[in-house]
């Protein structure tokens, strides 16, 4: 993964009502793994406080940058986590452990 495209996922996570949607759809994300359901975007919608064309314009960024995969499931749009971008991320950041 090249700077540019960090840059680009750090500037999108760095709105806080963009940082909130993804962390959002990462816990529904995280959910669905054990329900087998799918992350639906209305379904969030009411968790938050932003306005669905905000959040239209938000999850648009989110995609731009590498960070979530959107796709239509009849008259719904579905969200997850990009995990191939997340795990290319862990590669490059190093973790620290608190003692």
């Amino acid at each position: 993964m090249n700077t540019l495209r960090l840059a680009k996922m750090f500037k999108a996570l760095s709105h806080p009502n963009r940082l909130e949607l993804y962390l959002e759809i990462a816990r529904k994300h995280e959910a669905s793994f054990q329900t087998g359901c799918d992350c639906f975007v209305s379904d969030i919608i009411g968790s938050l406080n932003i306005g669905a064309p905000t959040i239209s314009h938000h999850l648009k960024e989110l995609a731009n940058a590498g960070l979530i995969i959107t796709e239509r499931k009849g008259k719904f749009l579905a969200a997850k986590i990009d995990k191939n971008s997340i795990d290319e991320v862990n590669k490059i950041l190093p973790r620290h452990t608190l003692e």
